[in-house]
């Protein structure tokens, strides 16, 4: 069952899935789209024409700029957000203020499974590959690729996590995931595959 506190702002447009949640004084924006078993935390801003997959998890108070894309599974953390303005100003060149029609709105794209750590920033136009992990407090200024994990102010890369989140140990050739026993490999990529699971997992 879909549930939306009373104090919340969900525009009519919205289109909000089966069994989603979003809670005290979250703004939904106009023809936004959430997928189904989505959770919209406490004062998080979803913005105009942004679109979530299922199984989304946006947490309070993070601010999600249209025209971002989330696929499924995302998770957005506390105070992040994810920009959509490459040269910000609040007015034009001759001092007049800027309306909808002065500038033009970029999207921060993420793939299925990836995760924004509280305070991250996300500078548009930027993808975050699928299952990738941004650290908190980092700041994003360009792609990152599927299973990465990047840190810092600019973020960079610092290794690469499976999709339990825990980060992969590189041994006998491979990547492995400590938590579940996946083995990831490159195979020709420049990010690691899931190719197998062991049948005892690095915890015994």
């Amino acid at each position: 069952m879909t549930r939306i506190e009373p104090s919340a702002d969900v525009s009519p447009s919205a289109t909000i899935g089966e069994d989603s949640s979003i809670w005290h004084l979250a703004q939904v924006r106009e023809d936004a789209v959430l997928g189904e078993h989505c959770n919209i935390g406490r004062g998080a801003y979803i913005g105009p024409g942004v679109v979530l997959g299922k199984n989304c998890k946006v947490q309070n108070y993070a601010l999600v700029y249209e025209p971002a894309r989330l696929a499924d599974g995302v998770f957005i953390g506390p105070a992040a957000v994810l920009t959509n303005d490459l040269y910000p100003r609040a007015t034009t060149p001759d001092g007049t203020r800027k309306g909808n029609d002065d500038w033009q709105a970029v999207a921060v794209t993420i793939g299925e499974g990836a995760s924004i750590g509280a305070r991250a920033v996300c500078i548009a136009p930027v993808t975050i590959g699928a299952w990738a992990m941004v650290a908190a407090g980092s700041v994003v200024t360009r792609d990152v690729q599927e299973h990465a994990l990047v840190a810092g102010v600019p973020a960079k890369q610092i290794g690469w996590v499976g999709k339990s989140g825990h980060r992969l140990v590189y041994r006998d050739g491979a990547w492995h995931c400590p938590e579940t026993g996946e083995r990831y490999e490159h195979l020709g990529n420049d990010f690691p595959v899931l190719v197998d699971i062991d049948l005892v997992n690095d915890n015994g």
